[in-house]
This record gives structure tokens, C-alpha cells and sequence, in this order.
């Protein structure tokens, strides 16, 4: 228990420095200008997908799923808001007094503690907001309820492919990373060689049954909580599966790779804290890197008892 502490310390740690906090904004931004551009441009198709299986669902869940969608959506918008206001308010005088590794550190626990915050709030007051939302639909038409949770759908689809494109390229060059984290912090050992051919086949296998099993399980997303539980449940697997088998790459040999099977729930601890990431804007960024170098320290604990 106390090498997944540490491990979880270390991780946040990790993503607070200046270089690293540089490094994941530079990627993701170009990731969501990409998915931007890609959204852009094929939004008529995902929400014609959308009204197909809209089509087929009653309207009663149409209008409370819809209610739901909106309600994230002003979530999203509130944090991202007051993030913004605390920076024109408070950013340039905290910046003259901290340097900017501690800058940085500030502005991305401002994100979170927005996060949590008014996340505080529409969980306690959910049932007023659903309300509300609820009685703002029954007076639009059913066409522009229904259009407006296609729409919805499909920039939950370029999210979603946002957060699954920052796991890809964060696990693609995990090795580097991980070296240039190992030269750091344990100058003193040395990692083995990544099987690229291994690990890589390892990546695609795991999008392909991630993609393959969203979108089986898409229908049910029009089910609250159900499809809080099957998003959360798909990316503490993905996320579990990939790092695991990124960190052991470097530190494992094969023959003592069984090992590993022992700690599973420490690895299933370390890709649920990494999920909950993916619910705040912008920190969800951060997710990939800190579930990588959190599995990365508490693997190459476990190395030392082996």
C-alpha cells in the first residue's frame, strides 16, 4: 500500500513540473486541433449516426438523456469560465511573486479545484438542474430536442477520441519518457529494451476491442448512470492495459512478467484515479501522463521485492 502511495504522489508530482506541463499542453493541443479539424468536417456524418440510433430509442429517454448531455455541457462551460476569470483576475499578480514552475502548478490546480468545485455543486443539486433543463425541452419541439442531442453525441464522440489519441501517443513514446523519467529520478539503474513489435501490437489490439466494444455498448449511453459506468469501466481497462504493459516493457523480463498478476487491484487503483482525469476540461490532458508515470514507479518498486 504505501509503493502505490508513493506511486500516485510521484505521479502528480510529475505532471505539476514546468517541462512536463509544457510538453502535454504542446501535444494537446495539436491532438484537439486535429480532432477539431476532423470534427469540423465530418459532423453531418457522426450526427446522422447519432439520429439512427436516436430513432430508435423512446423519447422520454431522448428528452432526459438530453437534459443530462446539457447539464455536463454547462458543467464544461462553468469550469472553464471561472478558470479563465481567476487567471485575468489573480494571474499576473500570483506571477509576480512565484516563479514559473510554481505558476504552472497554480493554474493546474486551479483547473481542478474548479473541477471539483462546481462539480460539488451539480452533484448535490443534480436533481434541480435535470429539473430545470427538463422543463426548458418540454417547451421546444421534439425535431430540435432531438437534433440537439445528436449534436451533442457527436462532440462526445471527437472527446472521446481526443482522450483515446492523447493514451495512443503518450504510450507510443513511453519509452523515451520513461528513460528520460529513470535518468532522473534513478540515474542509478538501468531499464531493458521495449519490444516495440510487442508493445505496439499490444496498443492496436486494445483500441481495436476498445472501439469494437464502445461502440456495442453505445446504445446504452442513453441510459443515466448505466453509461457513466460503461464509459468509466472502458477507459480503467484501456488505460490499465496499456500502461501496464508499457512499464513492464522496461523493467520486467519476461520470465518474471506473472508476477504482476498479483497486483491487480494497485493497478486497477492507479488507471481509476487516471479516468477521473478524463471528467475535468484540460486536466484530462494530464491523464495519460500521470497514469503512465504513476505505473511506471509503482512497477519499478514491485522490482525490487521480485
Amino acid at each position: 500500500m504505501k509503493n502505490l502511495a508513493e506511486a500516485i504522489i510521484f505521479g502528480f508530482k510529475e505532471i505539476l513540473n514546468y517541462h512536463t506541463i509544457k510538453l502535454v499542453l504542446l501535444i494537446g493541443l495539436a491532438v484537439t486541433v486535429l480532432w477539431s479539424v476532423i470534427g469540423y468536417f465530418t459532423i453531418d456524418y457522426l450526427v446522422s449516426i447519432s439520429n439512427t440510433f436516436i430513432d430508435l430509442v423512446p423519447f422520454s429517454m431522448i428528452r432526459s438523456n438530453s437534459a443530462w448531455m446539457l447539464a455536463s455541457l454547462l458543467w464544461f462551460m462553468v469550469v472553464i469560465i471561472t478558470f479563465t476569470l481567476i487567471h485575468i483576475f489573480f494571474g499576473n499578480l500570483i506571477l509576480e511573486k512565484v516563479s514559473k514552475d510554481r505558476y504552472s502548478s497554480f493554474s493546474l490546480s486551479m483547473i481542478v479545484l474548479s473541477g471539483i468545485f462546481w462539480g460539488g455543486i451539480w452533484f448535490f443539486n443534480s436533481d434541480v438542474i435535470h429539473a430545470k433543463l427538463l422543463e426548458l425541452l418540454d417547451k421546444l419541439p421534439f425535431d430540435i430536442v432531438e437534433s440537439t442531442l445528436a449534436y451533442l453525441l457527436s462532440y462526445y464522440f471527437i472527446y472521446n477520441a481526443i482522450i483515446v489519441t492523447m493514451l495512443i501517443v503518450t504510450s507510443f513514446f513511453s519509452e523515451s519518457l520513461l528513460k528520460k523519467i529513470n535518468k532522473n529520478h534513478f540515474p542509478e539503474s538501468e531499464l531493458l529494451k521495449e519490444n516495440e513489435f510487442e508493445t505496439s501490437r499490444n496498443r492496436v489490439v486494445d483500441i481495436a476491442i476498445f472501439s469494437v466494444v464502445s461502440i456495442l455498448a453505445f446504445p446504452m449511453l442513453f441510459i443515466p448512470v448505466v453509461n457513466f459506468i460503461i464509459q468509466i469501466i472502458l477507459w480503467i481497462w484501456l488505460l490499465k492495459d496499456t500502461f501496464v504493459v508499457d512499464s513492464a516493457a522496461v523493467l520486467i523480463p519476461k520470465d518474471k512478467s506473472e508476477k504482476l498478476l498479483e497486483h491487480k487491484k494497485s493497478f486497477f487503483i492507479i488507471s481509476s484515479i487516471t479516468a477521473l482525469f478524463n471528467f475535468i476540461p484540460l486536466f484530462n490532458l494530464f491523464g495519460p501522463f500521470f497514469g503512465e508515470l504513476s505505473m511506471f514507479y509503482y512497477i519499478k518498486r514491485l522490482k525490487e521485492e521480485f
